[in-house]
């Protein structure tokens, strides 16, 4: 693969949590329950592993994550486009690898108006309202039923990277052996520019639906496999 200069993506926002040390909601009144609020920046992983080393298991994330935003292409005001995409990507990274550690995370996301629009988020954990399908709350209670730890993971071995995705149904597993094809999932894993990312290796992990789109940032999906699920679901 030819070495290019690469285009650092654009610093993502701090982001302020509220988080609580249990997934109950009647619990985040009781005496030390609350973490307070949290301010979280940087690579969602560690962010994520931060929270969970102070004892996170339920995190609140602010405002509302959405989807059908106008993109830097669309737009002549592309530095708040940009701006508005790498906030974005950093909340649904936080949110993928809280979901790696089976915290619970209250969130809220618009989606456009397509009923299976959020088929391909629907291994993170469910927010707690989804806007914009025509149906939104067949489509959150289908998410709900069908969510569970380990949909759509990966996991690092020596010399390859194995995807397994069960977000369609059926079990489709994937072992990715090149090195340049790694080199761009670990550039992927906290959002890129679409210039740092070879062509032909985006398409063909976009047409496995393993990265997603916000603007001109592409974001990995899968999240990084930190707990394991019981053996007949992941295997």
């Amino acid at each position: 693969m030819n070495t290019t200069a690469l285009t650092a993506p654009p610093r993502p926002a701090t982001v302020a949590v509220r988080a609580w040390r249990d997934v109950e909601p009647v619990t985040r009144y009781l005496p030390s329950m609350s973490l307070g609020t949290v301010e979280v920046a940087g690579p969602s992983g560690p962010a994520a592993q931060r929270l969970w080393d102070l004892g996170a298991r339920r995190v609140e994330i602010p405002g509302t994550v959405d989807l059908t935003s106008p993109d830097t292409a669309t737009t002549t005001d592309t530095a708040t486009a940009t701006a508005t995409a790498s906030a974005t990507v950093h909340r649904l990274c936080l949110i993928r690898d809280l979901t790696a550690r089976a915290v619970q995370v209250d969130w809220t996301l618009r989606l456009g108006p397509r009923a299976e629009a959020w088929e391909e988020l629907g291994h993170l954990q469910p927010p707690t309202a989804l806007l914009g399908p025509a149906d939104p709350d067949a489509a959150l209670r289908l998410w709900t039923d069908t969510h569970h730890v380990g949909k759509c993971l990966w996991r690092k071995g020596p010399g390859f990277v194995q995807i397994r995705d069960r977000r369609w149904g059926e079990l489709r597993r994937f072992t990715v052996d090149e090195p340049d094809y790694q080199e761009v999932i670990e550039r992927l894993v906290d959002g890129a520019p679409q210039a740092d990312l070879p062509a032909h290796i985006l398409a063909d992990l976009r047409g496995e639906q393993l990265v997603g789109q916000v603007g001109e940032l592409f974001w990995w999906l899968p999240y990084r496999v930190r707990r394991w699920a019981h053996a007949p679901i992941v295997l």
